[in-house]
């Protein structure tokens, strides 16, 4: 008797067909390749940047229904993208923003506010902008991180963001609900901003993960875009916290 075995491909039809995502931060890195994700996934999408000459880079490779250059930071442009959108949206992933470290006694006030309002004030910003554009069971999506749970001098105000930031998600799942809320806290990802940030050690910075890492290798982009799609196609979630970096807070360094 034959004991081969047939593989019959699995054909399904893609998780995002005739929804809209907006990537606030569309433009690289993370926010690149989860439009990239979605755009394959059959959604519509909706790409902003703080840089018009990236921006339009993406737009030629994603062909997306509109795009709209301004800096994530600035409460009064995030309201009136919003507020400019022509109809309802499925989801929002907000990639915007980047870490700011040193140590707490050097920092002025300006710098001290600036490390809160780029991720807090700005969750919040985009929450009360978006939510009223947002289907029930769309999720508003957002970045956290797994490094600023280990406390160290030099960490500035990364710590204290990081704390903060999946109980700003829980509270404002329970608010808007029916559209969902949740956090994706990442720990090294090897994008454009982790090169800018590293300089000449971004390669020792590799080997050295790849070295202690549980899984053996970097994240990548691709691995978060893969768990942001996730969420927003799994109408189950929100509230949560779900970290992405290959076991990195587990391991010294």
């Amino acid at each position: 008797m034959s004991t081969a075995t047939t593989t019959v491909p699995v054909r399904r039809e893609p998780e995002l067909l005739g929804q809209t995502v907006v990537v606030v931060g569309g433009s690289a890195g993370i926010g690149l390749e989860t439009a990239r994700r979605a755009r394959a996934e059959g959604a519509t999408l909706i790409l902003t940047a703080r840089n018009p000459e990236r921006l339009e880079l993406a737009a030629g490779e994603l062909e997306p229904l509109s795009t709209a250059a301004f800096d994530a930071n600035d409460p009064a442009a995030i309201e009136r993208f919003f507020g400019g959108l022509p109809g309802t949206i499925d989801h929002v992933m907000v990639t915007a923003g980047q870490p700011h470290y040193g140590r707490l006694l050097d920092m002025d006030m300006e710098q001290a506010r600036r490390g809160l309002d780029t991720h807090l004030l700005q969750m919040l910003q985009v929450a009360r902008s978006a939510a009223h554009k947002v289907r029930p069971g769309g999720t508003l999506l957002f970045m956290g991180g797994t490094g600023g749970r280990r406390q160290g001098s030099g960490m500035g105000i990364v710590p204290t963001v990081t704390a903060a930031l999946p109980a700003l998600t829980a509270s404002l799942a329970l608010e808007l609900a029916p559209v969902r809320v949740n956090l994706i806290a990442a720990g090294f990802v090897d994008t454009p901003l982790s090169a800018s940030l590293l300089g000449d050690e971004l390669d020792n910075r590799r080997n050295q993960l790849r070295a202690t890492l549980p899984i053996r290798r970097v994240v990548l982009p691709a691995d978060v875009a893969a768990l942001a799609v996730h969420i927003m196609t799994n109408t189950a979630l929100t509230g949560a916290t779900y970290d992405i970096d290959g076991g990195q807070q587990f391991v010294a360094g």
